[in-house]
């Protein structure tokens, strides 16, 4: 095998699921030192063309070719011990164990052979080494669970490095990550490059696409829709493979808010359990969208958590329309209207297993139930609605939601709230692990929902999001809010001159 010939080689891959050919012929190669960017919408095929080269999935048809010979994996532990490593984008933590642990799970040093006892100090010196590598700093005997969940996908990044990979597949590694943690992620893939280590990329943040891969390769409905070199990489040239078009005005606003528009949501002096000394103060007017930005750990989560119900008010007032309201619980927070669609849609904003008709009516038993027994005729006519409504790509009603797409999990997740008639609504993280084509419709469905009347609190850490969807911006440093952003004043440079701890000018 010559320096230029492929370490990994795929020809004619296809995998077929019950009523979906999730991959037709997909081929691609990745040199040993070289970066190459997988893209494309969600349903294009990409978590399923990754999960097979890493052991998870079998392919019906086709070849994997590694250094040049014919690969045929058994399973995960086949493909790790070919130097194979895929970094999910949900991430494969045990939570209630320690870091350390956690890096070096079911491969733990030991001392005095394979009966022998745990050498933890020879586990200390390699996690602290790790850690130094992707720039955390955080105890080593503290439970995984209990960090950000930024800090838990860098542990998984440091684990994956520890296993001496020829072949490191990331999906979506920055998708929980700060700007800075994401310099530091980019600098530890450019020591891989130098060690001959080939990177599979898999992002929907095209701007870091076009700063870390020497290629890209599109895929679209399971086919390959072209390959860019690096010089061929933009932008505009990614999203027309993507897509088939050309995404003009992926941010334009159909719906402005109107001068005269109501207060609908009001924070007079709030505090909150875990929340800052400083009472938050502000307001959000039916028909804006009003970003709350911040770096990972800067409180925005938990005061949305506040406002849910989730963590108790206890200080302040929270006003609705004018109406003072205590949202002691979620059920209170509902039933004035305030709904919340959470970062984390896979833990606590669907239930997985459940099917798309059975999330949509969840929370909305309260109409679609008589005499304590649920209409599946008006639940399934709900959801029927909603799917049309919001695009939702199933082949059924009774699919399984851990099964579709993260674009169409995430659909699903706000759908099951607009039977309620939302009067504010905060979406934490609305596009995390979204494609750019379902980004498109998400965004087109707050401006909807805008133009109905909505106030729409977003906490967002995609600056490119923050400046092109938002009407204004609230930036939180270390939980307090560090100062307001009017439209004709927002830029990168003012968000992150108050999100890390500047004066409001």
């Amino acid at each position: 095998m010559t320096h230029d010939s492929p370490l990994l080689e795929v020809r004619g891959l296809r995998k077929r699921f019950p009523g979906v050919l999730a991959l037709d012929g997909v081929g691609l190669s990745v040199r040993a030192g070289e970066v190459l960017a997988v893209v494309g919408e969600n349903g294009a095929g990409k978590s399923t063309l990754m999960k097979i080269l890493a052991g998870v999935y079998t392919p019906d048809e086709g070849e994997i070719l590694l250094d040049g010979r014919p690969l045929h994996l058994t399973g995960v532990r086949d493909a790790l011990a070919r130097g194979i490593v895929l970094i999910h984008q949900e991430l494969n933590l045990a939570e209630p164990l320690s870091v350390v642990a956690n890096l070096f799970l079911g491969r733990e040093r030991l001392r005095g052979g394979i009966l022998g006892w745990l050498d933890r100090p020879a586990m200390t010196r390699e996690a602290k080494a790790l850690l130094a590598r992707v720039g955390l700093d955080v105890p080593l005997s503290r439970p995984v669970g209990e960090l950000p969940l930024g800090q838990q996908q860098l542990v998984e990044i440091a684990r994956a490095l520890a296993l001496d990979a020829r072949i490191l597949i990331m999906d979506e590694p920055t998708s929980s990550l700060t700007q800075r943690e994401t310099d530091r992620l980019f600098e530890v893939i450019a020591d891989l490059k130098k060690a001959g280590v080939a990177v599979v990329y898999i992002s929907h943040r095209l701007a870091e696409v076009n700063s870390v891969a020497d290629r890209v390769t599109v895929l679209r409905d399971g086919k390959n829709a072209g390959d860019l070199s690096r010089e061929q990489i933009s932008h505009a040239a990614i999203v027309r493979l993507m897509v088939g078009r050309d995404l003009r005005q992926f941010y334009a606003r159909q719906h402005a808010p109107k001068p005269e528009a109501p207060v609908r949501l009001e924070l007079r002096g709030v505090r909150y359990a875990g929340g800052p000394v400083t009472p938050i103060s502000f307001s959000v007017c039916g028909g804006e969208i009003v970003a709350l930005a911040g770096l990972v750990g800067a409180g925005r989560t938990e005061l949305a958590e506040a406002l849910f119900g989730i963590r108790p008010v206890t200080e302040g007032e929270v006003l609705i329309d004018g109406e003072a309201i205590r949202p002691q619980s979620p059920r209170a927070a509902v039933a004035h209207g305030l709904l919340l669609a959470p970062e984390d849609r896979r833990q606590y904003g669907l239930i997985l297993a459940d099917g798309v008709q059975a999330n949509l009516g969840l929370p909305n038993l309260d109409w679609l139930s008589s005499a304590r027994f649920v209409s599946r005729r008006r639940e399934a006519a709900l959801a029927q609605e909603t799917v049309t409504k919001l695009k939702v790509r199933t082949p059924r009603l009774r699919q399984p939601v851990g099964l579709l797409s993260g674009g169409n999990q995430q659909k699903v997740m706000f759908g099951k709230w607009l039977a309620r008639g939302p009067r504010v609504f905060i979406l934490d993280e609305p596009t995390r692990g979204v494609d750019v084509g379902a980004k498109g419709e998400i965004y087109a469905l707050m401006d909807q929902l805008a133009g109905d009347g909505v106030a729409i609190l977003m906490v967002s850490s995609d600056l490119e999001e923050v400046l092109g969807v938002s009407d204004r911006a609230l930036v939180l440093h270390e939980g307090r809010l560090a100062g307001k952003l009017a439209r004709n004043e927002l830029s990168e440079e003012a968000v992150m001159h108050l999100a890390t701890g500047g004066a409001a000018r």
